[in-house]
């Protein structure tokens, strides 16, 4: 068991994301596109591994657009008329657009795994470590990123959810979301449930004051009781 899952008490196991230029040997690709990207974070964390190629990302359009998924013309026209039905609804305004997340560089493919099963992949790093968790799991989480010095310094993340994957990858810096209505339809994300995106090269520093975090948390809770 992962430290992150021993020392918050999770329930759903956090997931490894790495992008890669090529397929790595012996992981297989998904057997069938999904509607949304984020569905392919409920199948890591019922723990499978596997990797996705650009036509398996584009069932959502704002999903391939946060991941970096090159677009076709009708792709583009796809991304727009969707924007364009959220826009109409008031669920955002043109002006946020530019300002959602995106991933850089060249898109190869994705590997979705449980975290403690990404090292079995040989030459295999992750560059995105993603936590489903209730309220006060989050709390500890962004406690710990704090004391880390790798916390955010953005507001908590609404829509779209995918968004908080880019966020961290490009910031370096953890990220929140609480979950967008289609992340919660796709991946059955509790009302009381968000996210947590941890750039993969600041997980140990994140883990090593997650532990002095929960520590203090269960003593201050103690005295906090004793006063009610």
């Amino acid at each position: 068991m992962n430290t992150l899952t021993t020392l918050l008490g999770l329930d759903t196991p956090p997931i490894a994301i790495a992008f890669c230029a090529t397929a790595p040997a012996g992981v297989p690709r998904v057997d069938k596109a999904a509607p949304a990207a984020c569905s392919y974070w409920k199948r890591a964390q019922a723990g499978e591994v596997f990797y996705t190629e650009a036509a398996d990302q584009k069932g959502c359009p704002v999903g391939a657009h946060t991941h970096g998924v090159p677009l076709t013309d009708d792709d583009q026209k796809g991304l727009e008329g969707l924007v364009g039905t959220m826009v109409g609804l008031e669920y955002l305004t043109m002006a946020e657009i530019p300002q959602i997340p995106t991933r850089k560089g060249a898109f190869g493919v994705v590997v979705y795994a449980p975290l403690d099963k990404l090292p079995s992949v040989a030459g295999l790093a992750a560059d995105v470590v993603m936590v489903r968790g209730n309220v006060r799991q989050l709390m500890l989480l962004t406690e710990a990123a704090q004391s880390a010095g790798v916390g955010s310094g953005s507001p908590t993340m609404g829509r779209p959810t995918c968004a908080v994957m880019p966020d961290a990858m490009n910031t370096q810096h953890t990220a929140a979301s609480f979950g967008c209505i289609g992340n919660r339809v796709y991946t059955g994300l509790g009302d009381g449930e968000g996210y947590f995106a941890i750039p993969a090269d600041k997980l140990a520093a994140v883990e090593a004051r997650l532990a002095v975090v929960v520590r203090a948390n269960a003593e201050l809770e103690k005295f906090h009781q004793a006063r009610v």
